[in-house]
């Protein structure tokens, strides 16, 4: 078995801005991003942790490290799904995010499965 197919993780997300929950006025815009994570490998694997760079419309980097996501560290079969919904502030209206996922395989092989950059915008402001 090649270490390319045991372990891979397929990662799509979904950005949206939350008019409702932001304060242009105030420098205050607010994200939700959903994620989709599929094992796409031929062994089970467990998300363990995350680490994102953010990086905001003045080229204001943070980062973000912690165990699992929304309090979760699912553990995902091969072809097993999880997907889960969170969000981040901005002081501008547009931004991006990227970043990767710490696994560990069910062998005890741990691995980071990245997480593409993809961008944060009220909408318009690109316009």
């Amino acid at each position: 078995m090649s270490t390319h197919t045991a372990y891979a993780i397929e990662i799509k997300v979904e950005s949206r801005y939350l008019r409702e929950q932001s304060d242009p006025s105030a420098s205050r815009y607010a994200f939700a991003y959903t994620i989709h994570i599929k094992n796409t490998g031929a062994i089970a694997a467990q998300l363990i942790d995350r680490h994102w760079k953010i990086i905001d419309g003045n080229g204001e980097l943070k980062e973000v490290q912690g165990p699992g996501v929304v309090g979760e560290q699912p553990l995902l079969e091969p072809g097993a799904s999880f997907t889960y919904t969170s969000g981040c502030l901005l002081e501008t209206p547009i931004g991006t995010m990227e970043g990767s996922y710490g696994m560990r395989a069910q062998d005890g092989h741990t691995f980071a499965a990245p997480i593409a950059l993809f961008r944060l915008a009220k909408p318009n402001a690109l316009n």
